[in-house]
């Protein structure tokens, strides 16, 4: 049983919580942002709700020290939104091109976004403009992880393939063979040394550092269905969302399921995220439910608990970053039928106002 369940009304989208507030944000299919405060010891507290899009509000994160909530959707428009007073800051149209499926945090001053078209966009909060654009892939961008050493940005799409793109060469460095599946999620892990995907089918594909080529090992047993999200919980352990609404603690060389987490009661897992203090695991999925999962023993046990075998890893040579060349997809470009803006570039002045 979660600690806390917060009923939205709607089908969520995405989640984010506060950087160190006891706050917690949800996007819903109908437009809507809706902002929570929780609690353990009482009933989450709505403090807004704030008609952000006209479309659905697909994702959702807190910028600029959790002062401003930005928010993408399907109408091709970015908001930002005044976390105290719920007005509009500033809203960018056609800030991409086709619909704006995801949004995450880089740094203090970077966050990055992709849409259903493939392309990715940096933008630098102090710089306040577009520093990257990326025409990763060929289908909407599903998840976006950030290597923070090599500022490398890390992309899945549903065309299939794992996009590297290299934010100090502003160039796309490589991208995977494309897979017969979509790819719908990705972390880190193993100090940067394994990237780890979640497919259409459930299973997990493991692709070593520099070698992003083709994946080095394959993880087949966790989930007959679509692996949604993946959180990772430390260098050795990610936690895996799937479609069967099924939430799993998922061990990485070796590979195996440790255990079960929660579930929402068959209903597809939407998004994972961990509070600012790592207290809970939250959880959207399609049963409309927000649930906070009190993960205070499952983080002790992952810092006292022995290491798994690192005899487990294969031995590619993870120093170098050896794939240059960008493969060609075989499979027929699904463009959307949607009407394009102008570039945003440099001109577009997104954050002046933030």
């Amino acid at each position: 049983m979660a600690a806390v369940e917060i009923d939205l009304g709607k089908l969520p989208f995405d989640i984010d919580f506060h950087p160190f507030d006891h706050l917690v944000a949800a996007g819903l299919i109908t437009g809507d942002l809706l902002l929570y405060r929780y609690n353990a010891d009482s009933p989450a507290q709505k403090l807004l709700e704030v008609k952000a899009h006209s479309e659905s509000c697909r994702t959702v994160r807190f910028i600029n020290e959790g002062r401003a909530i930005v928010t993408g959707s399907p109408d091709c428009s970015i908001l930002a939104t005044d976390m105290e007073t719920g007005s509009e800051i500033v809203r960018l149209e056609n800030f991409h091109g086709a619909a704006v499926n995801r949004i995450v945090n880089l740094t203090e001053s970077t966050i990055a976004s992709g849409d259903d078209e493939g392309c990715i966009k940096v933008w630098d909060t102090r710089q306040r403009s577009c520093s990257h654009s990326f025409n990763a892939h060929e289908e909407y961008i599903s998840d976006i992880t950030f290597a923070a050493d090599s500022m490398k940005l890390l992309a899945t799409s549903g065309d299939g393939s794992l996009s590297v793109c290299n934010l100090r060469s502003s160039k796309i460095q490589t991208r995977s063979e494309f897979s017969e599946e979509e790819l719908l999620s990705v972390v880190i892990m193993k100090n940067g040394r394994k990237v780890i995907c979640g497919t259409q089918s459930g299973t997990l594909l493991l692709y070593s550092w520099g070698f992003f080529k083709d994946c080095s090992d394959r993880f087949v047993d966790l989930s007959p269905n679509s692996i949604d999200a993946l959180l990772k919980l430390d260098e050795d352990r990610v936690i895996a969302g799937c479609e069967n609404g099924l939430i799993s603690l998922v061990g990485i060389l070796p590979n195996k399921i440790i255990q079960p987490i929660g579930e929402h009661s068959e209903y597809p897992v939407e998004r994972l995220a961990f509070s600012h203090d790592r207290k809970y695991l939250g959880s959207a999925s399609h049963d409309h439910l927000l649930k906070l999962w009190d993960l205070n023993e499952l983080v002790q046990d992952s810092e006292d608990g022995a290491k798994n075998d690192s005899s487990a890893e294969d031995s590619d040579n993870v120093g170098m970053d050896v794939d240059d060349n960008i493969p060609t997809s075989s499979k027929g470009s699904k463009k959307k039928n949607v009407n394009k803006g102008p570039d945003p570039g440099s001109s577009n002045n997104f954050f002046a106002e933030l």
